[in-house]
C-alpha cells in the first residue's frame, strides 16, 4: 500500500484550481503536477492563456514553447467568467479543490464572487494562493505586475550589466520563476499547516517583494551596511577573482572563493602573488589591477586548456555554454533532462525525491 501511495506522487489527492496565467503561476502549478497534485487550468474561453501566442518559437505541431514550458501536468477547463453559468462551474471547481492559484490582479476575482473572503467562507480549509505584482495596497493596485518592469523596479537591472552596456534586463523572466518557486513554497507550507492545525489561508506573493528577497547579498549589502550596489559587469561585488576572463579563444568563468583556491591559481599561471592581492578584501580593493593582470597571462592558452589545468588544481573553472552546449554538457554528465510527453517536450522537475519522484502524465491542456 505504501509503494502504491508512493507512486502516485508526493502530492496524491490533493486537487489544485489554477486560474493563472503566463508564467509565475503556471510554472508553480506545473512543479506541483509533477509532484502529484491534480492540476485543472482554467482559461478564458475562446482566448486561452496569452502565452499560447507567445512565439515563435512554436514547436513541430505549432504551439508557443513558451506555453508548453509551464503546463505540463495539467488538464484544461475553458470559461467565460463574465457569464454567470461559467461562474458556477468555477465555483464549483473552487469548492472542490484544496489550492486555489491566481493572479488576476488585486481585486480581479471578487469582482466574480471568487476571491478568498467569498470562499473561505464555504471552504473554510482552503488554501488560496494569490500572486501580484506589488502587493495588494491601493498604491500597488495601480501598478501592472510585468516581469521587465519589476526587474527595472527592483533594481535588479541596475546590477546588471556593466558601465558601457548600462543596465540590462537577465535574459529570462527571471523574477517571475521566482515568484512562482516563493509560491510552490508557501502553498507547502499552507497545506503542511492545514495538515497540522486544521486551518486553511491566503497565500500572498509579489513580484517585488520577491525580487529583493532573490538578490540576497545586494539587497543585504543596502540593508545591513548602507551599501547601494552598482553595475559590476561579471565580476561578483564581494570576491575576487570571481567572473569572465579572457582567455586566447573566448571568454571563461574562474570562480576563486577563497584564499587557497587564489594562490593555486596563482601557481597554475606562474605568478607571484603580490601583497596587495594576498588577500580577499586587498583583491576586491584592487580589483581593476588584479583583472588585467590575469586577463594578459589567460590570454596565452585557449580557454579550454586552462580550464583543464585549473579544474586539475581543485579550481573552480568551466566554459560559457550556450543552452543547447548545457544540454548537451548535462547529457555528459549523466543528467536526462528532457521530458517527452505525446510530442510535447519541456524541462524536467529540478527536484529529486528517492521514494515519491517527479511524474510527467498529461502534455499542456490544448484548446
Amino acid at each position: 500500500m505504501a509503494m502504491s501511495q508512493a507512486k502516485q506522487g508526493a502530492l496524491a489527492g490533493i486537487k489544485i484550481a489554477d486560474f493563472s496565467r503566463v508564467l509565475a503561476g503556471p510554472y508553480a502549478t506545473m512543479l506541483l503536477g509533477d509532484l502529484g497534485a491534480n492540476v485543472v487550468k482554467v482559461e478564458r474561453a475562446g482566448v486561452g492563456d496569452e502565452a499560447r501566442t507567445w512565439g515563435p518559437p512554436f514547436d513541430a505541431k505549432g504551439r508557443a514553447t513558451y506555453f508548453q514550458s509551464v503546463n505540463r501536468n495539467k488538464s484544461g477547463l475553458f470559461l467565460d467568467l463574465t457569464k454567470e453559468s461559467d461562474r458556477a462551474k468555477a465555483r464549483e471547481l473552487i469548492l472542490e479543490s484544496d489550492v486555489v492559484v491566481e493572479n488576476f490582479g488585486v481585486g480581479g476575482m471578487a469582482k466574480f464572487g471568487l476571491d478568498y473572503e467569498s470562499i473561505a467562507k464555504e471552504s473554510p480549509k482552503i488554501i488560496y494562493c494569490s500572486i501580484t505584482g506589488f502587493g495588494t495596497s491601493e498604491a500597488a493596485a495601480q501598478l501592472p505586475g510585468y516581469d521587465a518592469l519589476v526587474q527595472g523596479m527592483s533594481g535588479l537591472m541596475s546590477i546588471t550589466g556593466d558601465k558601457e552596456s548600462g543596465p540590462h534586463k537577465v535574459g529570462v523572466a527571471l523574477i517571475d520563476v521566482i515568484a512562482g518557486l516563493h509560491a510552490t513554497t508557501g502553498i507547502l507550507a499552507a497545506l503542511r499547516a492545514r495538515d497540522q492545525f486544521g486551518i486553511g489561508q491566503q497565500v500572498e506573493i509579489n513580484l517585488l517583494s520577491s525580487a529583493l528577497s532573490a538578490m540576497v547579498n545586494q539587497s543585504g549589502a543596502y540593508v545591513g551596511a548602507g551599501v547601494t550596489p552598482g553595475l559590476l559587469g561579471n565580476s561578483h561585488p564581494s570576491i575576487v577573482p570571481y567572473g569572465v576572463f579572457q582567455a586566447k579563444d573566448r571568454p571563461f568563468i574562474i570562480a576563486a572563493g577563497n584564499d587557497h583556491q587564489f594562490d593555486a591559481l596563482c601557481e597554475v599561471l606562474n605568478m607571484k602573488v603580490d601583497q596587495k592581492f594576498a588577500t580577499n578584501e586587498a583583491r576586491v580593493e584592487n580589483r581593476a589591477e588584479l583583472e588585467r593582470e590575469l586577463n594578459s597571462l589567460l590570454m596565452q592558452r585557449s580557454a579550454a586548456e586552462w580550464i583543464d589545468l585549473l579544474r586539475a588544481k581543485k579550481i573552480p573553472a568551466g566554459p560559457i555554454n550556450s543552452i543547447a552546449e548545457a544540454f548537451d554538457f548535462a547529457r555528459e554528465i549523466g543528467l536526462d533532462l528532457i521530458v517527452d510527453i505525446d510530442g510535447a517536450k519541456s524541462i524536467a522537475n529540478p527536484i529529486s525525491l528517492s521514494k515519491t519522484e517527479a511524474s510527467y502524465r498529461l502534455p499542456p491542456p490544448s484548446m
